[in-house]
C-alpha cells in the first residue's frame, strides 16, 4: 500500500488543495494538529509581510467521517486570504482584465527557466506555482501523516543547526519545548541571539540569509525501506523529499559531510545486542540508515538552504521582453526562512517514512496495520 500526495494551487490563487491517498481507515484525525504545524511554518524570525496576511487553517473536505479516515483519499484545502487583493489578476476565468506582465526575472528563482520551458511572456505564470507558498500544502499533508506515525510511536521534529553562518552548539538531549519557543527554532540560546542579529543586519542591507535545518525521526524501527532497487532506497527517497523543498540545495544524512574527511574506523557505527533492548549501535553517524534501510537508530537528515532569492535590493538580471539588462523584479518576500523550512522538512520526512511504513505493514485498516507492525517488531528481538 503506497502513500501518495498531490498539491495544486497558486500563491495568490483562491486556495491550496491537497490530496493524500493511501492512509488506512480508522485513523483518528485532529485538524488542530494540522493547523498547529501550519502556524509553525508561518512563524520564525525574518518572515515577510505575507505571513501577516495569511492565517493558515485546514478544511477537510473528503476521506474523513466523524473524525476518522475512511481508507479513501483525504482532501484538504487551505484558503489564501490574499486572493481578495489578486482576484482579477489570478482569476481562473477570462474577465477582460489585462494584468501587468512580469517580464523582469529574478536571479535564483525558477522565473527564467520556467518561462523558457513553457514559452511564457508573463513570468507570473511561473512564479505563482514555483513560490514556496506551495509548501503549506506539504506541511498539511505531512501533519496528517505525523498523526499516523505517532500511533506507532514515531516522532518527527526539527531544529535550526546553522543560520547566516552562525553554528548552534547542539546538546545530546534536545529540549524540544525550548526549540519551539525560540524565534529561530534553535536549541542553543547563545547562537539564537547571534542568529537574530544576523537577520536584522541582512534586513538593513536589503539582503537574505540561508542555513541548515536538521530533522530527527525517533523510535523508527529497523527494517523500513529496501536495498533492492535504487529508486526505492529510503536514503534516496529522503534526499528527493528534502531537495524538492524550494531553496534546499543539499541534503546530508547523519554526519555524511564530516565522514568524507575521516577514516573508516572513525565513521562506522558498531552494532550491539541486549535482550531487553534488541539490536542497537554505539553511535549514529550514519543517521539511522544503512544501505537504504532503517537500522533502529534515530533517522537524522540535514537540509542545506540557500538564501532566499528575492532581494529588497534587487540584483541585476534581464527582461525577457526587451532582453536588456535591468534590476530584477521584486515580489514581497522574507529575509530568512530557515526556521520555517525545518517544519517543511519534518513534513517531507514524515511523508517518506509513512510511505515505507505502509509498504512494510500493509493493511487496509489501522487495526490491521498495527497487528502487522507489532508482529514485525516482535520478530526484531
Amino acid at each position: 500500500m503506497a502513500i501518495r500526495f498531490l498539491t495544486a494551487g497558486e500563491s495568490h490563487g483562491p486556495r491550496l488543495t491537497v490530496i493524500v491517498d493511501g492512509l488506512p481507515s480508522g485513523l483518528r484525525v485532529d485538524p488542530r494538529l494540522i493547523d498547529r504545524d501550519l502556524k509553525r511554518r508561518q512563524s520564525g524570525y525574518g518572515r515577510g509581510g505575507r505571513m501577516k496576511i495569511e492565517s493558515d487553517a485546514v478544511e477537510i473536505t473528503g476521506g474523513v467521517r466523524l473524525g476518522r479516515t475512511l481508507g479513501t483519499p483525504v482532501a484538504l484545502h487551505i484558503v489564501n486570504r490574499d486572493f481578495e487583493n489578486w482576484e482579477k489578476t489570478m482569476s481562473a476565468q477570462p474577465t477582460g482584465f489585462t494584468p501587468t506582465l512580469v517580464t523582469r526575472v529574478r536571479p535564483g528563482h525558477a522565473d527564467l527557466a520556467g518561462a523558457l520551458k513553457h514559452g511564457f511572456d508573463d513570468v507570473r505564470n511561473v512564479l505563482e506555482r514555483a513560490s514556496a507558498r506551495e509548501s503549506a500544502s506539504r506541511v498539511a499533508a505531512g501533519a496528517l501523516t505525523k498523526q499516523l506515525l505517532r500511533v506507532f510511536g514515531i516522532e518527527v521534529r526539527s531544529y535550526v543547526r546553522s543560520l547566516g553562518g552562525v553554528e548552534a552548539q547542539v546538546p545530546d538531549e534536545i529540549d524540544w519545548e525550548a526549540v519551539e519557543a525560540s524565534p529561530v527554532r534553535t536549541p542553543d540560546p547563545a547562537a539564537e541571539r547571534l542568529m537574530v542579529h544576523a537577520i536584522d543586519r541582512a534586513q538593513e542591507e536589503g539582503d537574505t540569509l540561508g542555513g541548515i535545518f536538521t530533522v530527527i525521526a525517533e523510535n523508527v524501527p529497523a527494517g523500513l525501506g529496501t536495498y533492492a532497487q535504487w529508486d526505492e532506497r529510503l536514503d534516496g527517497l529522503l534526499g528527493q523529499a528534502l531537495l524538492s523543498i524550494p531553496a534546499v540545495k543539499a541534503v546530508e544524512l547523519g554526519t555524511g559531510v564530516e565522514a568524507v574527511r575521516l577514516k573508516g574506523s572513525e565513521v562506522h557505527d558498531q552494532p550491539r545486542y541486549q535482550a531487553d533492548r534488541g539490536y542497537y549501535h554505539l553511535s549514529n553517524r550514519q543517521g539511522g540508515l544503512t544501505g537504504g534501510v532503517t537500522d533502529g537508530m534515530p533517522v537524522v537528515v540535514h537540509g542545506y538552504l540557500k538564501p532566499i532569492s528575492t532581494l529588497r535590493k534587487p540584483l541585476h538580471s534581464v527582461d525577457i521582453r526587451t532582453r536588456q539588462e535591468i534590476e530584477a523584479h521584486y515580489e514581497r518576500s522574507d529575509i530568512c526562512v530557515v526556521p520555517a523550512a525545518g517544519v517543511i522538512g519534518e513534513a517531507m520526512v514524515a511523508l517518506a517514512l509513512t510511505r515505507v511504513l505502509r509498504e512494510k505493514t500493509g493493511g487496509d485498516s489501522l487495526r490491521e496495520m498495527k497487528r502487522n507492525f507489532n508482529a514485525f517488531v516482535r520478530g526484531l528481538r
